[in-house]
């Protein structure tokens, strides 16, 4: 298990380590050409919930890249398959429900499930973190992962991807109290998800809410941010929220000083983010994944750039301003993170 004093855990809590702490959302995937081999022949799902080998996927791009956490591989759709809710994943599509939740009698039908479900069903999960952990040694943390209830209810009341998610803003309208009963409960089975990667050993976890920007920021705060704040509140690890375009409600990602720190997207420069934030939360990000196809001296000056900015932060812990682009070069990660620690020109 990490050391409280890994590079990662550091800037989580406000500080300032001697080494840059850096990883990538999704770097545990697509981009990798030994992940696609080991895939070959299994589908998703079985494979996040396969210890062994989701165990090896999330430890790829650790042994790779030399960057400073590991993120565990899954999928944010996984607490609801361990809940028993019918998904699966079409690849070139994404998670797809067999039965959509749109009416109150569907919210009725999915809430009749206790959470405590899931937690009595991540037994794998809990399995390929202790497996990951045992390897990772004492400077890499490995960090939990769950989907946000917004985002978990924009897939599960459209039945599947979206670009706009308009049945499930319609829903927080046309019927709030369905609307707060299927984002409690998803804040429930998304806490219990986190829970279980906790007691398997990982040291910070992330609260993914990929499509919050398709909302206002009022709405964000009636309809979202409580219910993203019952997903991390009490947890006793480090917390990071988030989101995708919520440069419109930045400050509220912190959930009221919940989060230890904001995710920022390739929108927004991270010194303005740090005014906006105030001085009490860390930020994550926030390379443009467009330009990791750019010449290396372009990529270098944008990643220089970042770096700059993120000092205007308590502490700083780069990343992409979303996730790896499946067709992403690894090599060009790999000197990214060897930029940051100083190794390369």
């Amino acid at each position: 298990m990490a050391s409280p004093d890994a590079p990662l855990l550091r800037a989580l809590r406000g500080d300032r380590p001697e080494r840059q702490p850096v990883w990538f959302m999704r770097q545990a995937g697509r981009s990798l050409p030994e992940y696609r081999e080991l895939r070959v022949g299994t589908r998703m799902l079985d494979a996040c919930l396969t210890p062994d080998l989701a165990a090896e996927i999330t430890l790829q791009p650790v042994r790779r890249h030399d960057v400073d956490a590991a993120i565990f591989f899954s999928d944010i759709v996984v607490p609801l398959r361990l809940a028993g809710v019918a998904v699966e994943i079409e690849p070139g599509r994404g998670p797809v429900f067999a039965e959509p939740v749109r009416t109150a009698a569907d919210v009725a039908r999915v809430t009749s499930i206790d959470p405590a479900d899931v937690a009595a069903a991540a037994e794998p999960i809990r399995d390929a973190v202790r497996l990951v952990v045992a390897e990772l040694g004492d400077q890499v943390p490995l960090i939990g992962f769950a989907g946000a209830p917004f985002t978990l209810a924009a897939y599960l009341v459209e039945g599947g991807p979206s670009k706009e998610h308009l049945r499930a803003r319609g829903m927080m309208h046309a019927d709030p109290e369905s609307w707060h009963r299927l984002a409690g409960w998803l804040a429930q089975v998304s806490r219990a998800f986190l829970a279980a990667q906790i007691d398997g050993g990982a040291q910070a976890v992330q609260l993914f809410d990929s499509w919050a920007g398709s909302l206002s920021r009022a709405a964000f705060l009636e309809y979202v941010a409580p219910h993203s704040r019952v997903a991390l509140e009490g947890i006793d690890v480090p917390r990071i929220h988030f989101g995708v375009g919520t440069g419109p409600f930045l400050a509220d990602m912190r959930l009221g000083g919940i989060a230890d720190a904001v995710g920022v997207d390739w929108r927004m420069p991270l010194d303005e983010a740090a005014a906006i934030v105030g001085p009490d939360t860390t930020l994550q990000g926030n390379i443009d994944p467009a330009l990791l196809g750019a010449p290396w001296p372009v990529l270098a000056a944008h990643v220089d750039d970042v770096l700059d900015r993120g000092r205007g932060a308590r502490a700083h812990v780069l990343n992409l301003g979303h996730g790896v682009p499946p067709d992403t070069d690894p090599t060009v990660l790999t000197r990214i993170v060897a930029r940051a620690h100083g190794d390369v020109e």
